[in-house]
Formats: C-alpha cells, sequence, structure tokens
C-alpha cells in the first residue's frame, strides 16, 4: 500500500504551514539572538545573525513543507535571496528603531525582536506565495 500526502486546500492550507514553520524558524532565531545577546556580541550584529539563521531555516521548511508544488530551480532561490535581502534590512532596521523607542524594561529587546520579526513575516508571506514560489 503506498501512502498519500493529502495537501490542506489552497492559501489557507499554505499559511497553516507558513506559521507552522514560522514558529520553528522564529524560535531558532530568537534562540540564536538571545544567546548572542547573553554572550556580549554587539546587539545589531547579534540580531543579523540570528536573522540569517532563522531564515536559512524557513527556507529550507518553506521550501518542503509549505510551497512544495513550486519549489526547486536556480531562480527561485535567487529569488529567495533578493526577498530576504530586503526583509533582513527591513527586520535589522526595525528591530534599531524599536529599541531606540522602547522605555528600559526588561523585555527591551524581545519586543523590539517580536516587532521587528512581525513586520518581516508579513512582507515574507505575501512575497514568498506571490513571487518565489509561485506556480508557474
Amino acid at each position: 500500500m503506498t501512502a498519500t500526502r493529502t495537501e490542506p486546500a489552497g492559501l489557507f492550507g499554505q499559511l497553516a504551514r507558513f506559521v507552522a514553520v514560522g514558529a520553528v524558524s522564529a524560535l531558532v532565531d530568537l534562540g540564536v539572538y538571545q544567546l548572542l545577546l547573553h554572550l556580549g556580541l554587539w546587539v545589531h550584529a547579534a540580531k543579523a545573525i540570528s536573522f540569517i539563521l532563522g531564515t536559512t531555516t524557513a527556507y529550507l521548511l518553506n521550501r518542503r513543507f509549505t510551497f512544495t508544488a513550486a519549489a526547486g530551480g536556480k531562480g527561485r532561490f535567487a529569488g529567495f535571496v533578493a526577498l530576504y535581502a530586503t526583509t533582513f534590512a527591513i527586520n535589522v532596521g526595525v528591530n534599531a528603531l524599536a529599541l531606540a523607542l522602547l522605555p528600559a524594561i526588561p523585555a527591551r529587546f524581545t519586543v523590539a525582536w517580536v516587532i521587528a520579526q512581525a513586520t518581516a513575516t508579513a512582507i515574507n508571506f505575501v512575497m514568498l506565495r506571490t513571487v518565489v514560489f509561485r506556480s508557474r
């Protein structure tokens, strides 16, 4: 007997998988960010490194599980790199802006991370679905 894989339908199925992949990727990003801050790394370098590692996790998992029908190809990877270069700048910039605007509270770095992550995540889903992994 051959196992069949049932795909959740359309946009909502992709969105559900994207959220699950995003949660895993966010844990990688936040965990690395907090670890690097704890080790004394400059906050913007820590954010940059954590974003790159979280993003790499997101790309690999989204390619495999979220946008499976459209995955593959060098052109798609180039589109991914262009998208994430843009969202990298937005993510790090929003994180820096949030840190500048937030009061000195104990969770300041985590709150700034959440704001930056939410901004980048919204952009990423729309662009991954409509540009990078769109069906051809």
